[in-house]
């Protein structure tokens, strides 16, 4: 328990410093920060219409907020070392906020994406922030499940922003719907703020030349373990960004559902996402003793097999067909993120969270910029959604191969101690 003891020290006796409050205030400002950002997906129909843009238009702008995001994923992972978690939540979510607010006035489409990069600064800026405060609350044997329970804000706060945006945005309007959005998490930011607490105090002497930041960068730039789980996420988040961006259009235009029911889809597949994010991270701690790649190579071969079935679907599917594969599809492309993110930190010292899990989150997040554009480039190539379902369970197979030879490479070198 000796993560858990660093909290006594905080000198605030009105605040409640047990890890799992501490959990509940990241997991309150994740769900917010996700249902912002992530209702660029669900309410691109809405701005696509307002503003007359085509659908590469619309695509581009999840892109923009994911490039903000890459952009930001480094440099809040260096700043969170440096000054802890709780500034942070304040800082990213009125970065966020006040973004989309802007965003919303606009009827520029390049400004529009200038916002909507800015706002990714913001959203990016959240796993880093908060994945440095559960490294610092919990121990080992309970940060997987931990892990997962903040992890499980994205896809909440997705699926919220699918149930609650998109009526409101057919009733009054896009626009009205993302201010209210935007100064809700801005509300939030300073709730967390000032509830939540760093587990320790933060350092205020000048760092060593030996700790020297750009050094350690680059040492993480060299470690192979580090980059092979990062290329990995490129792929499984690739697959959730597609299923996300597709899903509606390829039940409909395809298989025939109706868009209602198209868009409840995208609710099943992003509650599995959830479901998963916990789940996951429960059977690494208990059953796998804290390991974390055998069980991302499972998740990688299952959304492979999940994606070929969605290949196979014909006009006519019966709906629960479809709902079973989205909830099994979500449970693994939406529900590994937990996995990920504790074992990009867990290989590196502890001191390094911050910035490990900025520079993975650097390098996984190609995978939601480029991966929507290359489905949709195939499938124009070719004129069939069959060919990039294909595709893609080609890239996830290559990617739990991936993991298999990190599992295995690591374990014959000792790197890791599941049994820590």
């Amino acid at each position: 328990m000796g993560n858990q003891s660093l909290a006594n020290h905080d000198i605030d006796t009105g605040v409640q410093k047990n890890p799992w409050h501490m959990l509940g205030w990241l997991l309150f400002t994740q769900v917010l920060v996700a249902f912002v950002g992530r209702s660029l997906a669900p309410l691109g129909v809405f701005i696509g219409d307002s503003l007359m843009l085509t659908n590469a238009q619309i695509g581009m702008l999840p892109a923009a907020l994911f490039f903000g995001q890459f952009a930001a994923s480094i440099p809040s992972g260096i700043l969170v070392d440096r000054i802890g978690t709780r500034p942070l939540l304040l800082a990213l979510s009125l970065c966020l906020g006040l973004s989309f607010f802007f965003a919303a006035l606009t009827s520029s489409f390049i400004l529009l994406l200038a916002f909507v990069m800015i706002g990714g600064f913001g959203y990016g800026a959240m796993h880093p922030t908060s994945n440095r405060g559960i490294l610092y609350w919990f121990e080992r044997r309970s940060r997987g499940t931990a892990m997962g329970i903040k992890q499980m804000g994205v896809t909440a706060g997705s699926a919220l922003a699918s149930l609650l945006l998109v009526p409101l945005s057919a009733a009054y309007g896009w626009r009205p719907v993302f201010i209210g959005a935007a100064l809700l998490l801005a509300a939030a930011g300073f709730i967390s703020y000032l509830r939540y607490r760093d587990a320790k105090p933060i350092s205020k002497e000048p760092k060593k030349k030996s700790e020297n930041t750009w050094n350690t960068l680059l040492s993480m730039g060299k470690n192979r373990a580090l980059l092979l789980v990062s290329g990995g996420a490129i792929g499984l988040n690739g697959a959730q960004m597609v299923v996300n961006t597709y899903i509606i259009i390829y039940t409909t235009q395809i298989i025939g559902i109706s868009v209602a029911l198209a868009a409840i889809l995208l609710v099943i597949s992003e509650i599995a996402g959830s479901i998963g994010r916990v789940g996951w991270g429960v059977v690494s701690d208990r059953l796998f003793n804290g390991n974390r790649f055998i069980l991302m190579s499972v998740i990688a071969i299952i959304s492979a097999a999940s994606s070929v079935i969605m290949a196979l679907f014909q006009p006519g599917t019966p709906f629960l067909y479809v709902a079973v594969l989205a909830f099994v599809f979500g449970l693994c492309v939406a529900g590994f993120n937990g996995l990920w993110m504790n074992a990009a930190t867990e290989l590196v010292p502890l001191k390094q969270a911050g910035l490990a899990s900025g520079f993975s989150i650097s390098v996984g997040s190609w995978g939601v910029i480029i991966g929507p554009p290359l489905f949709g480039f195939v499938t124009d190539m070719t004129g069939t959604f069959t060919a990039g379902w294909y595709a893609l369970a080609a890239v996830l197979a290559i990617t739990a191969i991936l993991f298999i030879y990190l599992h295995l490479s690591q374990q014959t070198k000792g790197e890791i101690n599941y049994a820590e």
